[in-house]
């Protein structure tokens, strides 16, 4: 995790594997890990939150090296499913395997919360935000050691802000505060990427600066879960799309998942349609994910 947040359809959707799996971009792996799991296996998950639905009987796979789009609206439970993922939250039923185990203290995860949910008004410098994640590496009562650091620069060398990485974190704009949390998954080595609505307030080149990263990334065997209010965005930069609203409403390529019928189902009332003839789908939806579960 890079900056702690603030407190505050039954059937398992399999998204088809690639042709053949990448080598992951690091060799280190902790020994429990099963090299013929899954990257990611969600079955029957359910979140109970005072007492209501957050989370009701999702279930899909990702092999190594794909990367799927999250969509759906405000409150769908999108946060809510990267916390369980993340080792964060506990479902009420169901479970999640990470190369067959669970993902509790797994070191080859990394998350990235919602900017929103960060305090990036906290006193620490890019270079030192990436070294969080090498804490398990190193240990919590240890000091970094040179090779640490040299893995800390490198990732932020790779992510292009090597120059910034004195500066304070909150110093930094949005889309360099991203390539700063895309570093810290570097130097964790991270296999699995959580990347909670990474996008939201980035102009274009932020963003494509976001998906070359991501792409090679990508190309070297992690996998990457991302969520987003753009539709346009998951259309056309993602194989994979998973909708959901408290529940999984379709999972697969974009064409077979962003349909008029899936997205009136999950969208309802915020689904309008342009007059006659015009064929085209607006949907109207606030772009903060907001607090679903403590």
């Amino acid at each position: 995790m890079i900056l702690h947040p603030e407190r505050n359809a039954s059937d398992e959707a399999r998204i088809p594997e690639g042709p053949s799996r990448p080598v992951p971009h690091s060799t280190i792996r902790p020994p429990d890990h099963d090299p013929q799991a899954p990257s990611l296996q969600v079955e029957g998950l359910s979140v109970r939150f005072n007492g209501s639905d957050v989370l009701r009987d999702v279930s899909f796979a990702l092999g190594a090296g794909q990367r799927l789009a999250v969509v759906g609206p405000n409150g769908a439970g999108k946060t809510t499913l990267f916390r369980v993922l993340a080792g964060l939250l506990r479902p009420a039923a169901g479970h999640v395997r990470i190369f067959g185990h669970g993902p509790g203290g797994d070191t080859c995860i990394a998350y990235v919360p919602q900017r929103s949910q960060l305090d990036l008004t906290f006193p620490v410098t890019a270079a030192e935000v990436v070294m969080m994640g090498r804490i398990r590496e190193i240990g919590m009562l240890r000091w970094p050691r040179r090779a640490d650091w040299r893995v800390v620069y490198q990732a932020l060398e790779r992510v292009g802000l090597a120059e910034s990485a004195g500066r304070r974190i909150g110093e930094l704009s949005g889309g360099q505060q991203q390539r700063v949390f895309l570093a810290q998954a570097l130097a964790q080595e991270a296999e699995l990427i959580l990347l909670d609505e990474p996008f939201t307030g980035l102009d274009f080149p932020s963003v494509e600066s976001l998906f070359q990263i991501l792409d090679e990334l990508q190309a070297s065997g992690v996998t990457e879960i991302v969520s987003t209010h753009d539709l346009n965005l998951a259309s056309e930069r993602f194989a994979q799309v998973l909708l959901i609203n408290r529940r999984l409403i379709a999972a697969g390529p974009p064409s077979q998942v962003l349909t008029q019928a899936n997205l009136v189902a999950a969208y309802g009332g915020h689904i309008h349609r342009l007059p006659e003839g015009d064929g085209v789908l607006i949907v109207t939806d606030t772009c903060c994910e907001g607090d679903e579960a403590a």
